[in-house]
């Protein structure tokens, strides 16, 4: 079996590396975060001696909590859900409004999808170096870890994709180093048609055509115009404008980021920390890291709840610490050692392979999904999850056999008093060897909705097994 073996110090200076070149980033571009124009920024304009605060990499030190806190194969959305309730104390555009609909009783990925104008915004693909740097030469596990993130605030949006596509290239950067081959691992993990692969080619194209950069990002502008300013197409596509038209330079490199305009601080932090992982801290300028230094200071998470870690360099060794647990979790095609790195098995594993990623993608935003250990549940509300008194409502419920023997399913609706299910309150669904997954759809009928928010429970009961799903049902009242 083919195996990538990773120095464990070289690692760790991708890691720091990686950190460095985020809080660099941030702080270059934090003062401009919001303007249009085109901007003409060279270097920092804050005071040396320390770094902005900045949540792209706040919220990171939630997420590496709760993998300290329940281990790397406990990372789902709904757990995500329940730390940003608990660690993020902002309410800032899709956060704001994934907490709102988790409140509400939505888990994700309803809470990302319902009634958010900002699931296309850029609030997940900037922290998406703590599931690289956990997954390094990996990136499918590294999309798994972003996707169950993004989710949470971004629902089926373009945000998620965005999140996708910097998880994967960045992953892949700690094993590959050419630019072009890391864009194109990145596109290979999100659709083709979603307007940030769109924007990426944009910039693409421009750059092969030997367009100014200024150009290609005015191109890109235009074309986001119905999405409007601060959405994840058009930044993302400025981190690649950067990393395309820096030429290799690293303060170059962010600065174009940083004088497209729009969210700045994103776009340069998460170009810094790419370029971080590519050359380790060893390729960053002492001109950009000595005036911002080693401490990290925080605005977006509540210290008072739990204590992250106060430099990059301890984020660096808790991080180190999670990696290799991370990977011995999944099966993937990599390993920490003490000895040499040694690449020679990279051209037999596909980083570009498009199955995971598919299936990732292709998740409805509307479902809810549900590990019985014996069967997998998805129940899938088709739609928002809305109702109206007497208009029936339908659902879908997956179900998938996990383990060899044959499955006896029992379905049973508990609803609010007077509502119905057609065809029946009771299911019975049989898995078997040659049918492992069935789905069996449903209409509920309302009553009388005189509540903003109605609760009901779908109860699966598998013969001859002690483990129960108790899944809730939520219904907002439309009227």
């Amino acid at each position: 079996m083919p195996v990538l073996r990773l120095n464990r110090a070289e690692l760790r200076e991708r890691v720091y590396g990686c950190w460095l070149g985020k809080s660099i980033g941030g702080t270059l571009g934090g003062p401009f975060e919001g303007r249009r124009d085109i901007l003409d920024v060279r270097g920092y304009t804050t005071p040396a001696g320390e770094p902005l605060p900045n949540d792209d990499l706040d919220l990171q030190l939630v997420w590496l909590k709760a993998v300290q806190d329940r281990g790397a194969r406990a990372i789902r959305a709904p757990l995500l859900g329940e730390y940003w309730l608990n660690y993020i104390p902002p309410h800032w555009n899709e956060y704001g409004v994934s907490k709102a609909n988790q409140r509400m009783g939505l888990a994700a990925p309803l809470s990302g999808m319902y009634r958010n104008d900002w699931k296309h915004s850029n609030g997940a693909w900037i922290r998406s170096e703590i599931w690289a740097c956990l997954a390094p030469g990996c990136p499918d596990l590294a999309i798994r870890f972003a996707y169950e993130d993004a989710c949470v605030d971004h629902g089926g949006g373009e945000g998620t994709f965005a999140a996708m596509f910097t998880a994967a290239l960045q992953s892949a950067a700690f094993v590959v180093p050419d630019r072009d081959e890391l864009i194109r691992i990145g596109l290979s993990k999100i659709p083709p048609d979603c307007r940030v692969a769109r924007s990426i080619r944009i910039a693409l194209d421009g750059y092969a055509h030997d367009r100014p950069w200024r150009q290609v990002r005015d191109r890109v502008v235009a074309d986001s115009t119905d999405l409007g300013w601060f959405q994840a197409p058009a930044n993302v596509a400025f981190v690649v404008i950067g990393w395309l038209y820096g030429d290799g330079d690293f303060g170059r490199s962010i600065c174009i980021a940083t004088n497209c305009g729009d969210d700045t601080d994103c776009t340069a932090a998460t170009l810094g920390a790419t370029l971080g992982i590519v050359s380790g801290r060893g390729g960053i300028p002492a001109e950009w890291a000595e005036p911002i230094g080693d401490r990290i200071l925080t605005i977006a998470v509540d210290r008072g709840s739990f204590s992250p870690p106060a430099t990059l360099q301890a984020l660096t060794d808790q991080v180190m610490q999670q990696a290799p647990l991370a990977l011995g979790a999944f099966p993937c095609a990599v390993t920490i050692t003490e000895d040499a790195t040694d690449l020679t098995d990279l051209p037999e594993i596909p980083l570009d392979a498009e199955p995971a990623a598919r299936a990732l993608w292709e998740r409805s935003p509307y479902a809810t999904e549900h590990d019985l250990v014996h069967t997998r549940v998805v129940l899938d509300y088709l739609a928002d999850p809305e109702a109206r008194a007497g208009i029936p409502f339908g659902l879908r419920v997956t179900l998938a056999n996990q383990m060899p023997d044959p499955r006896a399913l029992e379905l049973t609706w508990t609803l609010p008093e007077g509502w119905t299910v057609q065809p029946g309150p009771v299911q019975l669904v049989a898995l078997s060897h040659t049918t492992p997954v069935r789905e069996v759809e449903v209409e509920i009928t309302p009553a009388a909705m005189s509540q903003a928010v109605c609760r009901g429970v779908l109860q699966v009961v598998a013969q001859g097994r002690p483990t129960v799903g108790l899944i809730p049902l939520l219904f907002l009242n439309a009227g």
